[in-house]
């Protein structure tokens, strides 16, 4: 998880789609270019403020933690140590054991020095790569590069700093060089059209145009960011050391997670990206007012936007951010936008804001058969809800609403898949257990003061009592822990999935900072999410570090890499208390053949093996970091590489034989919605592909019917035996 949370601090600028409908999601902080050094005086006091007096078990404000912010800060402004000289460094390094006390006094000094040397060194690395970039490269030259910028040291001089640019731009040149030459070797491209002869010469010149091209759309996003953009980087190095799941959430972010936890909005239902200067349409969302007008489309350019009846005004070179300031708005209110169309034709469209609910985020269902049996999955991506409005829908309503569904179309077994799901709404996920069992505790809940608190489904009905297998890997955390443990603590469900689930037993509030300067003339403050309570299992264990292990154990890729919560320095301990009292699951009969039966498979599985030996290999190869620049012996690596890839093509290619088809009523809208038949049709040819959904299935199979099939297979052998 480290690695992939770095890389997504080097990369968010770039990557950066904006899920608009028009929404001010990805957004940072308000965006002044100079900042306003008071409002950030004022969210240092608060922050610490708030944590001290909220947290579960706040961090002593000292020069360990002082030590700890500085080297997240650092690394999360230079990851790959190629502004920053060793002379700046030297210089921050005195402020390493004195940020404690900068935060105590309001002192801003050492923000405003690393800041402004980043936004300078920065600007200097442009000259670096354009100059680079200006002649052909050298690939005969025998040379290599490390790339385990974590434990390089920092350049001595601008001379090993143009080296190390030099270095990084010729490795992504080569890369991109020798993969055109492969194209052009076969004569067509990943999508069979026909590639162009051309020479070694025009093949290198295209590369470093390409490069060059990316390097400064990449400089282009980092020039966007505001002072501000980059005050916020510092508060939540300071806030993260409190323990990985406390931070601050800009005016914006706070929007934005809102939506995300919700699944809704207000907007026009688009998602917008950048593109040089110009702002592209690049998806509507199904059901939206853009959608539902059906003038807007994919590929529109916006030029200008109009509100209303207003002036209309030019967005050709403003920020991402601003243009989804522009275009987002209440529900009812109209905004107009200019638009180049694909043929080059201009548009002015009108599009009446609306509620748009991004369907990505909300539970999906499918059917599936084996044997004439069948089986209903449903695929829970968060556990959302919108804290707003209690009538809304929300992650328990909506599985309700799937089970009953499934049921009606007479599924003997149930898989609900929270793999990837990270969690949310704690209500939500005593909700959906509730659904499974009669009455009972669901999660054990300790706040600081050591008060414990239990919460439990009242609710005797049992909305789904057959069979049921929760999916699970690595990324499943949270919430879906919660699911889970409860699920294995009552026996009530077999757990599939990786060894191990995330790790994350803490719960969080978002607290509103605005409510403690009543009157303040600073603006909105934003929120802080921080750290108030650890859940327990009913058993009385913690699911912080450890997750949830699993029932049936199957081999992943990520397996042996380190990406859990216990990877984390500053993750909260492991602890237990006392268990709740609970009665498990008595209607589950097969539950150790269906174990028993699913370890065989797995053992005799060659896929599985493959996939097992793929994930040391990943493993192996994460401790390689020194590549050859020279082409012939980067070609040979390459060719290594290309080797091994063959062998373990198979698991791309691995078809699990069953078919996966929706519910009557999603059929039927899928008749008017293209976009959602494309999405679901997609969703069930990865489903097709999946050795894991395989298993569920299977396992799911064993607890339906496993008593008849030893019965049957009992009747066989007495049969054999007679004769």
């Amino acid at each position: 998880m480290n690695a992939i949370v770095s890389f997504m601090k080097r990369h968010y600028k770039k990557i950066l789609i904006v899920l608009i409908a028009a929404v001010g999601l990805w957004s940072f902080m308000p965006k002044s270019k100079d900042g306003d050094p008071e409002k950030d005086k004022l969210l240092l006091e608060l922050l610490t403020y708030v944590i001290e007096k909220g947290h579960y078990s706040p961090s002593e404000i000292n020069d360990t933690f002082s030590k700890g912010v500085y080297k997240e800060y650092i690394e999360a402004l230079d990851p790959s140590k190629r502004f920053f000289l060793q002379s700046d460094i030297d210089e921050f390094a005195q402020y390493e054991t004195k940020i404690d006390d900068q935060i105590v006094n309001r002192d801003l000094t050492f923000f405003n020095l690393t800041y402004e040397r980043l936004i300078q060194r920065m600007e200097e690395s442009r000259a670096y790569y354009k100059e680079i970039l200006d002649k052909p490269i050298d690939y005969k030259v025998d040379e290599s590069i490390n790339t385990d910028y974590e434990n390089a040291p920092y350049c001595k001089n601008v001379a090993e700093l143009k080296e190390r640019w030099r270095k990084q731009i010729k490795l992504s040149t080569l890369a991109s060089l020798v993969e055109k030459q492969k194209l052009q070797e076969k004569g067509t491209d990943k999508k069979e059209v026909k590639v162009e002869v051309k020479t070694y010469e025009q093949l290198e010149k295209e590369t470093r145009e390409n490069a060059l091209k990316s390097l400064n759309e990449n400089f282009d996003f980092i020039k966007d960011l505001t002072r501000a953009d980059w005050f916020s980087v510092y508060i939540n190095a300071i806030t993260t050391r409190f323990d990985p799941h406390t931070s601050y959430f800009a005016p914006e972010d706070k929007e934005r997670f809102d939506v995300s936890m919700s699944g809704k909005l207000e907007g026009i239902g688009a998602r917008l990206q950048k593109k040089n200067d110009y702002t592209e349409i690049t998806e509507l969302i199904s059901g939206g007012p853009a959608w539902r007008g059906k003038e807007l489309e994919a590929g529109d350019v916006v030029l200008k936007v109009a509100q209303g009846n207003g002036e209309p005004v030019d967005v050709v070179g403003m920020r991402l951010d601003d243009v989804v300031k522009k275009i987002k708005g209440p529900k009812g209110t109209e905004v107009r936008l200019t638009v180049k169309k694909q043929d080059g034709s201009l548009k002015v469209i009108s599009i009446i804001r609306d509620e748009v609910e991004i369907e990505e985020t909300y539970a999906r269902s499918s059917i599936v058969e084996k044997n004439g049996v069948k089986y209903g999955i449903i695929y829970l991506p968060k556990f959302y809800i919108d804290f707003e409005n209690k009538d809304s829908r929300d992650a328990a309503k909506d599985v309700a609403i799937e089970v009953e569904r499934l049921k009606n179309a007479g599924v003997e077994g149930l898989i609900v898949d929270v793999r990837d799901n990270g969690g949310g709404s704690l209500k939500t996920v005593v909700d959906i257990s509730g659904l499974f069992i009669d009455q009972g505790p669901i999660v054990q809940v300790r706040s600081a003061a050591g008060r414990k608190e239990v919460l439990y489904d009242r609710d005797p009905k049992v909305a789904w009592d057959g069979p049921l297998v929760i999916m699970t890997n690595e990324f499943s955390a949270s919430a879906s822990e919660i699911l889970a443990a409860a699920m294995q603590d009552y026996k009530r469900a077999v757990i599939v999935g990786s060894k191990q689930t995330y790790g994350k037993g803490t719960v969080q509030n978002v607290i509103d900072l605005n409510q403690f300067v009543r009157g303040s003339t600073v603006g909105d403050l934003g929120a802080l999410k921080t750290t108030t309570q650890k859940f327990y299992r009913i058993n009385g264990g913690s699911t912080q570090l450890d997750g949830v292990k699993s029932d049936v154990v199957m081999p992943d890729k990520y397996a042996y890499l380190e990406m859990g919560e216990r990877d984390i320095d500053n993750a909260m301990p492991w602890d237990k208390i006392d268990p709740a009292p609970y009665n498990t699951w008595s209607n589950q009969p097969n539950y150790d053949f269906a174990l028993a039966n699913s370890i065989k498979r797995i053992s005799a599985s060659p896929q599985l093996k493959l996939i097992d030996e793929n994930a040391k290999w990943l493993d192996n190869r994460n401790d390689i970091t020194t590549y050859s620049l020279q082409i012939d012996k980067y070609k040979q690596e390459q060719k290594q590489l290309d080797e091994m890839n063959k062998k373990f093509k198979a698991i791309s290619e691995y078809k699990n034989n069953f078919e996966f088809k929706s519910l009557p009523n999603e059929e039927e809208q899928m008749k008017t919605d293209v976009t959602l038949k494309e999405k679901r049709e997609r969703w069930h040819e990865n489903l097709s592909k999946d050795i894991y959904i395989e298993e569920a299935i299977h396992v799911l199979d064993d607890l339906q019917n496993g008593a008849n099939k030893g019965v049957s297979n009992k009747v066989k052998k007495e049969k054999l035996l007679k004769s």
